[in-house]
Parts: structure tokens; C-alpha cells; sequence
């Protein structure tokens, strides 16, 4: 069924058109986002400008175009804040449904929250914790604590980036006398729910706004990083701190300029990095780390029918599956390298210093090791490699993310060279363990060589100075599989320090 969500919000409107299959999985066919500003002045007068009611409608005319260019068979609109507390809102919905046929279903800020929340725990598990979801719009903020993926309360606060800057930071670069205004109003509102959450223990907060994501992608670039995927990145409360500093002291035509900003919300970052800063300090969060899956994404769940309970792991392994089956479909090939790789894992990882949570990290190398081959044959290490790192995956770190698509990189030719760029950015630890997977990967790769299944089972043995692969194949020759292996010994056999042998 392909579906679309239109959230109506405070700075921006956005559509996300997706097709979701029997399993419940997500696959994004579109998104379009027109900022808009339908918050700017209505906070402080009550009302909607014509200006933005415009902006809005044009842009909701050319989604309605879109959604039936897509052949959208279910769509789902929903207003926020500034809608929401407008005195001309009823004119504003009236003429949407008038003039695009759109039905724009305003929401509670609970209801905001509760969307929130199940796009967040869809896209990042929130096992653990607790958690504290913040997503900050233009009108308000809603915060939500979670524990192993439920939510232990939730909040929408008249707290939003456009109301704050308008009230409180009314010159560019702000004073400090607004600040400390601002920072006092932020107490009074929310202090005694902040100190709540640090009371819980939160281990993390979880931006699930286009603000954040904005703050955290400046972040990264200040410390030398690549945008890349966003999903999954994180920055610490004392980046988000030294970020908030430099954005108030600097003016909007500053701003701009910083890597990463995203230059059409520099208005609002004074605002929006104080809100930030002030919640994780308070909280007791030592990390911010960036969901790209927000409000629309939960209506859409919500729409799918898909909003559920499963935990982290069901999410990381369900966003694996869908990824593997995109690019090489029914993947016996990988399957089967991941059956015989846990097998080498188990027998190897404690001589090779492997932790035993790297053993998930392993089997998603393996299912994922091949799909380059949908690009081209050559190299298609390198296109394994490229798609694991841009790829929608969920419930993963960015370290975690890179160490598969590493190990998936080096299943085959040149084993990960230590002086290699993408290997040196690792820390040592990390760098230790995508060289180990790899070593196990190569072998298991190598013993599924014509790709149909000739070897049952392998036994790991040892002997002084040699590990010995004992390979079942049955009735079947493995002629080329032993072959091939034998030649892929290398790597595993140095890590070792033992020669690695290969026997029926």
C-alpha cells in the first residue's frame, strides 16, 4: 500500500510518501518540504498572516498534484502548533479543503507527542534507558521519557524555536539581558520536569526535529566530520553547549556561512540551541543523538497500522532484512555466509579478542556482504560498502553502521589495510574488530563459492600452531569452495597467529 503523511507545522509543511509491505517495512518513494513560516507573528497576535496561509495553500495544491502523480491510495494530513492556537484557523482549514481537497485534521500537543514517540521507537528501538525524546518545532516542544521502549510520560510545551526567538531574542545577535530572560522563562516552564529526568538517570536524548538535526549536523562538521548520514549521529552536551555560545554571539549572516547550517532556519538557531542546551544540561543527558524519523513519519505509521512494541534489536535486524532484500531478493548467498560465519565466530572469537555483542555485527556484514552486486560485479565490495553507509538503517550507532559496511567491504581481493582512511577513523578498538569480522567473513564467503550451498556444517579445531576448518559438504564436492578459501586464509591466519588449514 503506498500512503502519505502532510504535516502542517509551525516553520514548515512537509509530505512523505511511502509504500509499506506485508512485513511492516517503510520504503520511502518521496518527501517534499516547503518552508512556509505559518508561526511567524502568530504567536504574539493570535493569527495566521495571509502571507503564510498562502505559502501553505500553494504548496499543499502542488502535494495533492504529487500524492496523485504517486498514486497515493491512503493520505493523512495533520496541523500543529501554530494552527492549532490560531483564532482564524477554522478560515485557514476550510480554504486548504476548498482549494486542495485536503481534509487537515488539527492534533492535540499529546497526540504530537504520541506520534513522535512511535516514529522515534520504530526508527531507533529505545530499549534501555531512559531516554528522552526532544523535538523541537516552531511553536512548541514536546518531550517524551522512555523506558525500554515505553513511555513513562509525555509533554507539549509552548516552547517552540519561532515563539521563543519572537518573544524573547528580538535583536540579531540577541543580548544578554534577553538571554537570561529567555533562560528564566525556560525554568519556569520545564526545570522541574528536567530535573524529573535527571532524577530517572537519562542515558540519552533523542532529536527527532529538523532544528536538532540542524544542530547536530553543525556539530559534526566543527569537529572534522563528513555530513553523511545524519540518522544515528550524535553530538555531546558540551558541543551542543559551545555550539549554542557561538550561534548567540554571531548574526544571522554569520550563521549562514557555519558548515551544516541549514541556512533557511539561521533566524531560529539562537533560540532553538539555547531550548537544546538548556534541556540536556538540566536533564543530566550527556549525548544528543539525531532521528531523522519525526511527526509525519508517525502518521504514517499510525496510517500503516504499523505502530508496535518490538524492541531495538527487532528494528535493526527488520531494517537488515529489508535493505538485503532491496538488493539481492530472496539472498540464499548471504544467508548461508552468515550461517558459516557465526560458526567461525563462535570458534575463533575469544582467541581474537572479538566481544560477543560483535556477533550480530558479524551476521548483518554477512546478509549485507553482496548486495554491491546490484550496481556492478566489479568492485562490488565498494558498492556493498556505499550502500550500508547511506542506507535507512535503524537502531544503530554510526560506529556500529561502519564497522558492518567495513567488514562487508573487506569479504574479498585486499583484506582492510590498517593505513586505509575509513580504517583510521575508527578508534583502535573498532578498527581491531572490523579487521577480525573481515578475516571470518573472507573464509565464510569463500566457502559458499558457487553460491549453492554445498557445505552443511564446518568444525574449528585446534592444534600447536594450526586451527583446522573441518568442512562437511556430504555427497556434494567442495572442490571449489576449499579452493577458494585456502586462499583467503591470510588475514585470519595473522590475527591468529596460527596457520589456518582447510580439510574434508
Amino acid at each position: 500500500m503506498r500512503l502519505a503523511a502532510i504535516d502542517v507545522g509551525s516553520n514548515s509543511v512537509h509530505m512523505l510518501v511511502a509504500d509499506v509491505s506485508r512485513e511492516g517495512h517503510i520504503e520511502v518513494v518521496d518527501r517534499v518540504k516547503e518552508m512556509v513560516r505559518l508561526g511567524r507573528r502568530s504567536f504574539t497576535t493570535g493569527r495566521l498572516t495571509p502571507e503564510a496561509m498562502d505559502l501553505a495553500v500553494r504548496a499543499l495544491v502542488n502535494f495533492k498534484r504529487l500524492a496523485r502523480v504517486r498514486k497515493v491510495d491512503r493520505l493523512r494530513a495533520v496541523a500543529t502548533s501554530a494552527v492549532r492556537e490560531a483564532r482564524n484557523r477554522a478560515a485557514f482549514i476550510a480554504r486548504i479543503k476548498r482549494e486542495t481537497g485536503i481534509k487537515v485534521e488539527i492534533i492535540s500537543g499529546l497526540d504530537e507527542a504520541r506520534l513522535i514517540f512511535h516514529a522515534a521507537h520504530h526508527a531507533l528501538g529505545l530499549d534501555g534507558g531512559p531516554h528522552l525524546l526532544v523535538d523541537v518545532g516552531g511553536g512548541s516542544v514536546e518531550l517524551v521519557l522512555v523506558r525500554d521502549g515505553r513511555p513513562l510520560w509525555m509533554r507539549s510545551v509552548k516552547l517552540g524555536a519561532a515563539r521563543l526567538t519572537e518573544r524573547f531574542l528580538t535583536e540579531d545577535p540577541p543580548t544578554h539581558a534577553q538571554l537570561a530572560r529567555l533562560e528564566a522563562h525556560l525554568e519556569r516552564e520545564i526545570g522541574a520536569q528536567m530535573r524529573k529526568a535527571r532524577h530517572a538517570g537519562v542515558v540519552r536524548a533523542g532529536g527527532n526535529s529538523g532544528t536538532i538535526n540542524t544542530l547536530v549536523a553543525v556539530a559534526r562538521t566543527a569537529r572534522g566530520e563528513e555530513l553523511g548520514r545524519l540518522h544515528g549521529a550524535t553530538a555531546s552536551v558540551r558541543e551542543i553547549a559551545d555550539l549554542q555560545r557561538d550561534l548567540v554571539e554571531a548574526n544571522a549572516a554569520l550563521r549562514v556561512e557555519l558548515p551544516g547550517m541549514d541556512a533557511k532556519r539561521a533566524d531560529l538557531m539562537p533560540a532553538a540551541a539555547t531550548l537544546v542546551s538548556y534541556i540536556l544540561k538540566k536533564s543530566g543527558a550527556p549525548e544528543l543523538v539525531a532521528c531523522t524519523w519525526a511527526l509525519r513519519e508517525g502518521v504514517l505509521l499510525g496510517l500503516a497500522h504499523k505502530v508496535d512494541s518490538r524492541s531495538a534489536n527487532e528494528s535493526r535486524r527488520r531494517s537488515i532484512n529489508a535493505l538485503s532484500s532491496r538488493f539481492a531478493g530472496a539472498n540464499d548467498h548471504g544467508k548461508q555466509v552468515a550461517k558459516l560465519s557465526l560458526k567461525l565466530f563462535d570458534a575463533t572469537a575469544p582467541i581474537l579478542g572479538l566481544p560477543k555483542t560483535s556477533r550480530e555485527l558479524l551476521e548483518f556484514a554477512a546478509l549485507l556482504h553482496d548486495i554491491g552486486h546490484a550496481i556492478d560485479h566489479d568492485r562490488h565490495n565498494r558498492h556493498s560498502y556505499y550502500l550500508i553507509k547511506n542506507a535507512e538503517l535503524f537502531g544503530f550507532d554510526q560506529d556500529e553502521i561502519e564497522v558492518i559496511a567495513q567488514a562487508a567491504r573487506g569479504h574479498r581481493k585486499q583484506a582492510p589495510k590498517l593505513d586505509s582512511p575509513e580504517l583510521k577513523a575508527l578508534n583502535p578498538a573498532r578498527r581491531r574488530l572490523v579487521r577480525g569480522l573481515a578475516a571470518i567473513l573472507r573464509i565464510a564467503d569463500a566457502l559458499d563459492r558457487t553460491h549453492f550451498g554445498v557445505v552443511n556444517n564446518i568444525e574449528v579445531s585446534y592444534s600447536p600452531g594450526r586451527v583446522i576448518v573441518g568442512v562437511d559438504s556430504g555427497a556434494e564436492k567442495a572442490d571449489l569452495e576449499l579452493w577458494t578459501s585456502e586462499r583467503r586464509t591470510d588475514l585470519l591466519s595473522r590475527l591468529l597467529d596460527r596457520q589456518v588449514v582447510l580439510r574434508r
